[in-house]
């Protein structure tokens, strides 16, 4: 069963283009990955492909018995409104009783849930019930009365999860799920969770995600937006990587033998009378089209930036019988740890048992109930956080960077402009 077809899907903002005259399917079953570098108009696709956004030129179908469900990269909310409210926003006999029965239990209203149960049993809701409690579970979500607006973005992310999750319960049998970054502040057995979900239910799923193994674990085809077309693939991540490898030298090898034809081309054009026959006028207008192709750039650059750094001394840090606690939750219980030089660790666990909280007590950004944290002369920290940097909304990107440093030193003894250092981050001129 076909569940979308586009045909010859164009769309641009101003003069930059997204995709151009694209087309393609979507069948029941499928599990697709939608991949590309940001900026190129992944999460703008969803949104055509959802009604919420106008394509410049092309038509996409979606069958009248599927129904399309969003998760988005940025969620919105009824700010005012419960965490309860938001997640059964949608009008349906059993929502409404499971919703009514949930506020029931979170106020400990005897009558109300009293009032619940039979409706939940009238209904034949308690499968759903116990659904809805797996997935809220799993996530990690409580406290279901208080205000969206009080949430963190982590929370609010899995907020948003769970109500996707949940709707496509309860739509009909045939259902379109299209999930936009879905395991960003997700933790790892969150993620191992949603997983197992997403193959044990029978949804059809369009994910974009830069999680190569979740990709994986749940998609059997990928599909790539590049210079303004879509390729696809068939197979899991590694696989896509040895037929795109194999597609570029194709590509290169065809531009190559348009430029070794539009040189002959072009001195034949140079040395043709004003006077055109016929058959040189059909020549001149195949010239323009070896010429577009010779003039093709096949770019498949990666980041390379090996700044240069100051020395570091033998001495790291060393943490000696740390403890941290915030209230009744234990951060850290007489933690020992000494950093070595050269040393790479990784630092997993469930979503708010402390982890950026150890790691600002490490760079002494927190300080420790008790304990000692001794760190080297030498020792200079880069901290990449959660929340990321306190940007200055009015002012240019480039003029930004600059408060940083006007220019950024190599190891090899050169440096970039604030300029160049932009352009390696995908950052060019037009969006300085």
């Amino acid at each position: 069963m076909h569940y979308v077809s586009v045909e010859g899907l164009t769309k641009s903002y101003g003069i930059n283009p997204l995709f151009s005259n694209i087309s393609f399917h979507i069948n029941e079953g499928d599990k697709i990955a939608l991949i590309a570098r940001n900026g190129i108009g992944k999460s703008t696709l969803l949104k055509i492909l959802t009604g919420r956004e106008k394509a410049d030129s092309g038509k996409s179908w979606v069958h009248k018995d599927v129904t399309v469900a969003l998760f988005e990269q940025d969620p919105h909310f009824e700010e005012h409104k419960s965490v309860l409210e938001n997640i059964f926003e949608l009008n349906h006999p059993i929502i409404n009783a499971i919703k009514k029965y949930e506020v029931a239990i979170e106020e400990e209203d005897a009558d109300g849930i009293t009032e619940g149960i039979e409706a939940m049993d009238n209904l034949n809701a308690w499968d759903f019930e116990t659904k809805v409690h797996q997935i809220l579970d799993k996530l990690n979500i409580h406290h279901l009365t208080n205000p969206v607006k009080d949430l963190s973005g982590g929370q609010r992310k899995r907020v948003a999860l769970a109500k996707t999750l949940i709707s496509i319960g309860f739509a009909h049998q045939h259902t379109l799920l299209m999930m936009d970054e879905p395991t960003n502040h997700l933790d790892v057995e969150m993620i191992e969770w949603l997983e197992h979900y997403l193959n044990q239910e029978k949804v059809t799923l369009l994910l974009v995600s830069h999680d190569r193994y979740f990709l994986d674990a749940v998609c059997d085809e990928i599909w790539e937006l590049e210079r303004e077309k879509l390729y696809t693939y068939q197979g899991d991540y590694e696989q896509y990587m040895e037929q795109r490898a194999a597609r570029l030298d194709s590509e290169q090898a065809s531009i190559d033998k348009a430029k070794n034809t539009y040189r002959k081309e072009l001195e034949w054009m140079r040395k043709q009378p004003k006077a055109r026959t016929t058959k040189s006028k059909s020549r001149q207008d195949n010239f323009y089209e070896v010429e577009a192709r010779a003039k093709q750039k096949i770019e498949d650059n990666q980041l390379q930036l090996e700044v240069k750094m100051s020395r570091l001394g033998g001495k790291v840090v060393e943490m000696k019988k740390v403890y941290k606690s915030y209230g009744d939750l234990p951060i850290l219980k007489g933690f020992e740890y000494t950093f070595s030089k050269g040393e790479r660790v990784g630092i997993i666990g469930k979503n708010g048992v402390g982890k950026s909280t150890f790691l600002n007590i490490l760079q002494q950004l927190e300080t420790a109930d008790s304990g000692k944290i001794n760190v080297g002369d030498t020792v200079l920290f880069g901290n990449f956080s959660q929340q990321g940097l306190v940007i200055k909304e009015d002012m240019r990107v480039i003029e930004y960077v600059k408060t940083f440093a006007e220019n950024f030193p190599l190891a090899n003894g050169g440096s970039l402009s604030a300029a160049q250092f932009l352009e390696l981050f995908l950052f060019t001129p037009d969006r300085w």
